[in-house]
This record gives C-alpha cells, structure tokens and sequence, in this order.
C-alpha cells in the first residue's frame, strides 16, 4: 500500500509560513527541526488530516522566483473541510485572502483562497454521497 505522506511547499520564512499555516488556518505544527545551517524540516498538517505540508525554504534565487506560484498561477492544493462556511468566517476574520465568494458545485461547496505568498487553494466541502 502507498499514501502520499507530504507534499513540499516552497516558503520565504519558515516562521512566518507556520504562523500562516498553523496560527490562521488552524493546521498542527508536526514536526520542526533544525537541520543546521539556517535549514528547517518543518511539517504542518491540516486538522484531521494525514497527508503533511513540508514547508521548504526557498534557498536560490531560481527557488525565491517560483515561491507563489509553483503551479503557474492554478489551483493546485485542494483542502477538503467537514464545514467550509465555518471555515471561510473564520478564515476571513483572520485575513486569509478569498479569490471569490463560496460556490455550489455538482462535487460540493468550493470557494478559492490564497495562501501567504499567493498559492492558489481550493477549499472544498464534498457533497454528501449516499450517506
């Protein structure tokens, strides 16, 4: 069997990516250890979830110049919520950046919103099948 354990997300700042990630989103701080020499292995993980963010500090200018946009300007991270109005109001009061108001889809609530460095999300809410 085979999970996908993290995904890498390119950051300016360590502290300043957890504060976004654990402070306004609510993720849990899994794991931060110092490496030495100014590198970090940081891993946030959304509430309930199991599959990580490894927040990686950009460490060349070729890294720096994708920070934002690893996906050329797409959604490419899909955060699924029990709750997305909850979310959005929370969210909103702590000032994360919504692209759009929420919407109805034939696969459940979706509203877009941005991370700290303008990384395009999907929050979604699936619909509810043959519960």
């Amino acid at each position: 069997m085979a999970r996908l354990g993290a995904v890498s997300l390119l950051v300016r700042d360590y502290d300043a990516a957890i504060a976004f990630y654990v402070g306004k989103l609510g993720f849990a701080l899994s794991e931060d250890t110092d490496m030495g020499g100014g590198k970090r292995w940081v891993r946030v993980t959304p509430r309930g979830g199991d599959t990580s963010l490894i927040l990686a500090k950009a460490a060349n200018d070729e890294q720096r110049a994708r920070v934002g946009d690893q996906a050329g300007g797409r959604v490419w991270l899909f955060l699924e919520t029990d709750d997305l109005m909850r979310d959005h109001a929370e969210w909103s009061a702590a000032g994360v950046v919504f692209r759009e108001t929420p919407r109805h889809e034939t696969y459940g609530k979706v509203v877009v919103f941005e991370d700290l460095y303008g990384n395009a999300w999907d929050l979604i809410e699936p619909a509810h099948t043959g519960d």
